[in-house]
């Protein structure tokens, strides 16, 4: 079954997909996730520009008490280590930012990967903003450090993913490294 991810070629159907994506469960959107590949992710994410404005809500629902993880699955268009996750939380007394770090195989070396997210100057798109670590984080999450020094300073450092919706519980990310968008993208999946 290819969960809607042949609307994807010759053209994006965005619309359609996202209606798929909503129709399935969990473990449907999982596998749609793993089937996109790198030049649909690229073309996705030019689709998705004012598709589905996304708030802050699509990575930490509302009625989520501050400090409580929430987990996002993701994959990437780099040549290795596609798999990962984004890990949000609210910060105690904001409505406006969210917390969170990036859960992967290489953070032995890399580091956690903090930041924080809000906003974007785009309307409808959101800020995962690297440039900022957060003061505060979900008890057993690793301890927050700035991505200015050590080896995450190559992952991360200077950088900002922006966000747009795809559906209900899938986002689309492109970086922006020192105010140049790069040539990596990468998809995230709410549990």
């Amino acid at each position: 079954m290819d969960y809607g991810v042949s609307l994807l070629e010759p053209t994006v159907n965005l619309e359609r997909f996202a209606q798929v994506l909503d129709g399935l469960g969990h473990e449907g959107r999982l596998a749609a996730m793993k089937r996109i590949t790198p030049k649909q992710m690229a073309a996705v994410y030019e689709a998705a520009k004012g598709f589905r404005p996304v708030t802050l809500a699509a990575f930490v629902p509302a009625e989520t008490a501050p400090l409580t993880e929430v987990i996002h699955e993701g994959k990437n268009n780099l040549a290795a280590f596609t798999a990962f996750q984004k890990r949000f939380c609210r910060v105690s007394g904001s409505t406006d930012v969210l917390a969170g770090y990036n859960h992967q195989a290489m953070a032995w070396f890399t580091g956690p990967g903090y930041f924080v997210a809000h906003d974007h100057t785009e309307p409808g798109e959101i800020a995962i903003d690297y440039y900022h670590a957060p003061t505060e984080k979900v008890e057993g999450w690793p301890a927050i450090r700035s991505n200015d020094g050590g080896f995450g300073q190559f992952v991360y450092g200077k950088m900002v993913d922006v966000m747009r919706g795809i559906s209900e519980h899938m986002t689309i990310g492109r970086a922006v490294r020192g105010g140049k968008e790069a040539d990596n993208w990468f998809v995230l999946l709410r549990k």
